[in-house]
């Protein structure tokens, strides 16, 4: 599994993260099928199929000559839909996509799975990880249908490494965007009022990041099933980690020291899978009022 890939499928190819992805792949020189249920034009793919993830006709179509597969297709917040819509039509693209992959050969996917795994962001009161840095095996609170369709499509994806002899590298990104965007508005927002930033630990990706996080899940020599958080290395917030959780989470048992900014989040599976270099740090926001 060291080859690279010679045509990778990103699904959600229309999306924020869809894009970036697509166009990460074309600077590389990487041929690419987007799969999305419309065309907007202008997407960086020499092919590309409209149809629904869920659709397994549409999948197996947008399958051909592809030996990688990126699946960023979901609705992305358990507000976007109702529950039915968010759990149901998540979990089956997922498994529509990786089933008709490994079906069809494919030996190598990449997933979209969510910092929301843990059950924190979309609780409808606050929720407190177990202890921080938070890891891959901090216990789940889930209590929304977004942060459960995560849950189910991580253990799709093991399943199907599995019964196929995939590799499947799940990524539990956090709040993903750039400078210009949300950010900007978000860091104001955390030095006004950092406890608007707790149930997300702060957290945060530059979308350029993310997409380099997809292509190397699908193109270095990793075996197996594996899900990893994956994030910028500090928070979006300008005050100290420890000071935010002091505040917010002041009962959380803290296994490493945080010094300044540090996210909460263990990134050694990530640094480990790969090799990540966070290109793309928010700038320091400016101190709070």
């Amino acid at each position: 599994m060291s080859d690279v890939p010679r045509r990778v499928l990103v699904t959600g190819a229309a999306g924020r993260l869809g894009r970036m992805t697509l166009d990460l792949l074309a600077r590389l020189g990487v041929p690419a099928t987007a799969l999305d249920l419309h065309d907007p034009g202008g997407l960086a793919a020499d092919r590309v199929v409209t149809g629904n993830a869920g659709d397994s006709v549409a999948v197996r179509d947008a399958l051909d000559g592809v030996d990688a597969v990126i699946h960023l297709a979901a609705i992305p917040a358990p507000v976007l839909g109702t529950p039915e819509e968010v759990f149901c039509g998540n979990t089956r693209a997922t498994f529509v996509v990786l089933e008709e992959a490994g079906q069809a050969g494919v030996r190598r996917a990449a997933i979209a799975s969510s910092f929301s795994v843990l059950g924190l962001p979309w609780a409808a009161r606050p929720l407190h990880p177990a202890y921080v840095p938070v890891d891959e095996a901090l216990p789940l609170q889930i209590e929304d249908p977004y942060g459960l369709s995560k849950q189910a499509d991580e253990a799709t994806g093991a399943m199907m490494a599995r019964r196929h002899g995939m590799t499947v590298v799940a990524l539990r990104f956090p709040l993903l965007g750039g400078p210009g965007d949300k950010f900007d508005k978000t860091a104001a927002r955390y030095a006004d009022d950092p406890g608007s930033g707790a149930k997300e630990l702060w957290s945060y990706l530059d979308t350029r990041d993310a997409a380099l996080a997809c292509w190397r899940a699908v193109a270095l020599p990793i075996e197996g099933y594996h899900a990893i958080f994956v994030t910028a290395r500090d928070t979006l917030a300008p005050q100290p980690t420890e000071e935010l959780l002091d505040r917010f989470h002041p009962e959380v048992e803290r296994r490493a020291p945080l010094p300044g900014r540090t996210v909460p989040i263990d990134l050694g599976e990530a640094d480990r899978l790969l090799g990540l270099t966070i290109e793309h740090p928010h700038p320091d926001a400016t101190e709070p009022t």
